[in-house]
């Protein structure tokens, strides 16, 4: 089984993360890209790179036959899927192996073991491994399902049998609520992973979500690395994961960490593994399912263990065996790890799209900081993939200096140009939900519903107004007022807000705004290519910045603005032409609900556009007649894309 050469099936940070241990240790690498990654950063990482196909990723990264002829065409002998895509698919670890390539993953009958929940589930509970109740038939009529509900109680969950990442999966809290679960999720089920079958589970409600890292050999050895809490979580995708467990005493990590290496032994496993359980409120645990892949956040074992899980991979598909026993597996520290994303916290976490106009990481990394990304300076973040930019994590002796130094770095390492969760995670980390270990699985879903303030946009304060006029005012210099003009009138915008703030002085080193009635003086105003620098109340500053056009992109502690001046012409907001109903973000259209000529109600809603892993839902403004429909199902579309005109219906307003 041995190889030399990697083809590394995936994107992004996973890609890099692989391709710099396989270089490491002296293997030749393969990266493979869409026509939306031909400059992305594991490109140019990777010895040699192929062109796979067009953007969509069933034309290119989820394309077997691409990939195939990719490793053919570059002489690699082994190929390392990643995570996500192809990385759980039975076929794919099967067409390798026929083409004569190592898989570096588990065989196929164990990916199918495990891929199938149901499946996986009869086999925990015949290897002894606890389950929580459920129905796991063959039949997938509406009936036999509503009658095994009904036996079971209320809430459960309806869940795809096939896949993961949360997908295909619905909570139904009462009997009424089934039939519209049942149907979605068996159709998102369909679409994501082309399996609709389903199954049931009682929901445990405010459980945590612990899994277990497990690795086997060819040899008949499995180990595991310890536990990973990732109960910081929304929608059932991770936002924070940390090991160990800040709940899991040494007693439940002892039986947790036997019930997962019986999982991996029950279907001949051999490679990386997570087994992941359900700990409810008493303190059982309960399997969940095993990905059968690397996960997004192995590096938090790794730091607290010191080894390098792809290693470990490689030289298990090469046939070695184990590095260590499970007695020689040591432990240190704490680790956590939180997930930089293109998407908008205080808008329902919507995805996001656009160019990276500024990332600078600090260089070096502080002491105990890990950054795995799969973005740079000028990367475009496109709606055709998942919207995972980074990850940040930090080791520190215990969980408080974890936390303390992932805070510190976050906030030293501003991402310009697009919006993302970075100012929430920070937030996050802080809050007393999160520091006191009281965390549950439906928390962050619960503060969305219940308007937890910290969802609620943070706003530029006095300070980040006056450096945003005076980063406008330096840039333009004399030219851009009259030089007879001793002082003058700036009104500045920033999403919502708006601030007037009086210039006073345009002198060579000091700045006097006023704002809100009170004089603030900045002095040794100074832009660079990507900062501002300035002093005030005698302390120095310095802030990041980037300019799109005429917009100003700041990244400060409070947080991430952008500002523009505002127009002293008025112009019209097509944005707000209640007529025109505009694609909410750019993705594929996963369901058409109207018609030319239906009448529609205010809120209802017509067109759903799917985009990195999220149903957006476009819905009508106002009442009306839908004049043109200008999409159809499948189509992919731009963000703000006319896809429904109306012809509005006042008199049915309120």
């Amino acid at each position: 089984m041995s190889f030399s050469r990697i083809l590394i099936a995936n994107r992004g940070e996973i890609a890099c993360r692989i391709i710099r241990t396989a270089q490491d240790l002296g293997y030749g690498t393969v990266a493979v890209f869409s026509d939306a990654d031909a400059d992305a950063p594991h490109v140019q990482l990777a010895d040699v790179a192929v062109r796979i196909g067009p953007a969509p990723a069933a034309e290119s990264y989820l394309s077997i036959e691409a990939l195939l002829a990719a490793a053919r065409k570059t002489g690699a002998d082994a190929v390392h899927p990643g995570y996500g895509f192809l990385s759980e698919n039975a076929d794919f670890a099967q067409a390798c192996l026929d083409a004569g390539l190592v898989f570096i993953g588990p065989p196929p009958a164990a990916m199918r073991a495990m891929g199938d929940k149901a499946q996986a589930k009869r086999r925990m509970l015949a290897a002894g491994v606890p389950c929580a109740p459920g129905y796991l038939g063959d039949a997938q009529d509406d009936g036999t399902l509503t009658a095994e509900a009904a036996r079971l109680g209320f809430p459960l969950l309806v869940k795809a049998v096939a896949g993961g990442g949360g997908r295909g999966i619905r909570r139904v809290d009462a009997l009424p609520e089934l039939a519209a679960a049942l149907d979605a999720a068996r159709r998102e089920a369909h679409n994501a992973f082309g399996d609709g079958t389903l199954m049931l589970e009682r929901l445990i409600e405010r459980g945590r979500h612990i899994e277990v890292q497990v690795f086997a050999d060819a040899h008949g050895h499995a180990v595991h690395l310890g536990e990973r809490d990732c109960t910081a979580q929304r929608r059932r995708q991770k936002v924070i994961e940390e090991a160990p467990s800040p709940v899991v005493s040494a007693a439940l990590r002892e039986a947790m960490g036997r019930d997962a290496v019986a999982a991996a032994l029950a279907v001949d496993y051999c490679g990386a593994g997570t087994v992941e359980f359900l700990l409810d409120a008493d303190g059982c645990h309960y399997f969940l399912e095993m990905n059968t892949r690397l996960q997004v956040e192995h590096p938090v074992t790794e730091l607290v263990t010191g080894l390098d899980l792809v290693a470990w991979q490689l030289r298990v598909a090469a046939g070695e065996p184990l590095p260590l026993a499970q007695a020689d597996i040591r432990h240190s520290g704490h680790a956590i790890e939180v997930r930089l994303y293109a998407e908008d916290p205080y808008a329902g976490f919507t995805p996001q799209t656009g160019t990276v106009l500024h990332w600078r990481p600090p260089q070096p990394l502080p002491a105990g900081v890990r950054l795995d990304s799969g973005i740079a300076q000028g990367s475009t973040v496109s709606p055709w993939y998942d919207p995972l930019l980074a990850k940040v994590i930090a080791h520190g002796r215990d969980r408080d200096e974890a936390i303390r130094r992932l805070r510190a770095v976050l906030a030293r390492m501003p991402l310009l140009g697009l919006r993302h969760n970075g100012g929430f995670l920070r937030a996050l980390l802080d809050h007393p939900a999160f520091r006191e270990a009281r965390m549950h699985t439906a928390l962050l879903d619960q503060w969305l519903i219940d308007g937890e303030p910290l969802l609620l946009r943070p706003v530029p304060d006095d300070v980040a107004w006056c450096v945003a006029a005076a980063a406008l005012v330096r840039r333009h210099g004399s030219s851009w007022r009259a030089s007879s003009v001793a002082a003058f009138d700036l009104s500045l915008r920033c999403g919502e807000q708006t601030q007037s703030l009086r210039v006073h002085s345009l002198a060579t080193d000091e700045l006097h705004l006023t704002l809100s009635g009170k004089l603030h003086a900045l002095r040794g105003v100074c832009l660079d290519e990507h900062a501002i620098n300035y002093e005030i109340d005698s302390v120095k500053r310095r802030a990041d910045m980037a300019w799109d056009g005429f917009e100003l992109h700041i990244g400060m502690a409070a947080g991430s603005f952008v500002f523009s001046e505002v127009s002293p012409f008025p112009q019209a907001d097509a944005a707000l032409d209640l007529n025109l109903a505009r694609a909410p973000v750019a993705g594929r259209v996963s369901r058409v609900q109207v018609a030319v000529g239906d009448t529609v109600a205010a809120g209802q809603p017509m067109v759903c556009v799917e985009a990195m892993k999220m149903d957006m839902w476009l819905t009508a403004g106002a009442a009306g007649r839908v004049r043109a429909l200008h999409t159809a199902l499948g189509e992919q579309v731009v963000l703000a894309a006319v896809l429904v005109e109306l012809d509005l219906d006042v008199s049915r307003e309120p």
